[in-house]
């Protein structure tokens, strides 16, 4: 009789281990709910966001997954005038050189909304600090990991915010140096994302983008592939070389 030889200790589960069953109908229900009907936000109405609930979104970020676990991710409160004005005029500056770069879409892109740093509630700046190059877990090869990561938690705030009824928006036209040196950040630190949040007057029906006819959201059916790439998922295989002539080297 063979013997299966039991995985190492390190390959186990960890000790301590939630059970593995299904959300109830309600609470998957709301849990796609949020997923669906989260949007961009780009018009906010003011107003406030009371402190208990910010608190309960920077801990929903803050429970992101993250690469090797190494959570790059810090949040900057901007509440003073004077540097929302500062921020809002980077952005306004990269705007223009968007628009410029975008060639024959330039009148179409400047009738956008593209920033709601004004007027929104809330403004959080959301960095990555100095010393990711120390974190070699998952991003040996892959080193833009910490950018993935830290994306995890802008969405996981995202959701949340959805939850909570409140709009948000991630606005990413703005010079990183520059936004970098205004907030006083350290050397090595990126600033990843300027995230306006708070109180709208209703979310879109559908993508604000897909909604001013700039883009439509892709069929999930031309996203798929089976086995390699191009391949559909019901199709013929298509004509790439197979053999193992692109067999990857030594690891190591």
């Amino acid at each position: 009789m063979t013997t299966i030889p039991s995985p190492a200790r390190t390959e186990e589960m960890p000790g301590a281990t939630l059970a593995a069953l299904p959300f109830d109908a309600p609470d998957r229900a709301a849990v796609y709910r949020a997923i669906h009907e989260r949007r961009d936000m780009r018009h906010f109405s003011g107003g406030t966001v009371a402190e208990d609930v910010l608190l309960r979104l920077l801990r929903a970020a803050h429970h992101a997954p993250s690469v090797g676990f190494m959570q790059p991710w810090r949040f900057v409160r901007v509440r003073e005038r004077a540097m929302r004005e500062r921020i809002h005029a980077l952005v306004e500056a990269e705007r223009q050189c968007t628009a410029q770069a975008l060639g024959e879409r330039e009148s179409e892109f400047m009738r956008l909304k593209v920033q709601g740093v004004r007027d929104a509630a809330e403004v959080l700046v959301l960095a990555m600090p100095p010393g990711r190059e120390q974190h070699v877990f998952g991003r040996r090869t892959l080193p833009e990991m910490d950018v993935a990561s830290a994306a995890c938690a802008i969405q996981n705030l995202w959701l949340a915010a959805r939850a909570e009824g409140l709009g948000m928006g991630w606005v990413s036209l703005f010079d990183p140096v520059a936004l970098a040196a205004l907030l006083g950040m350290p050397e090595g630190s990126r600033p990843l994302a300027v995230l306006c949040l708070g109180p709208v007057p209703a979310f879109y029906a559908e993508p604000m983008l897909q909604q001013e006819k700039w883009a439509q959201r892709a069929a999930l059916g031309d996203m798929l592939f089976d086995e390699v790439w191009g391949q559909p998922v019901s199709g013929e295989a298509p004509a790439t070389d197979r053999s193992g002539a692109h067999a990857p080297k030594d690891p190591c």
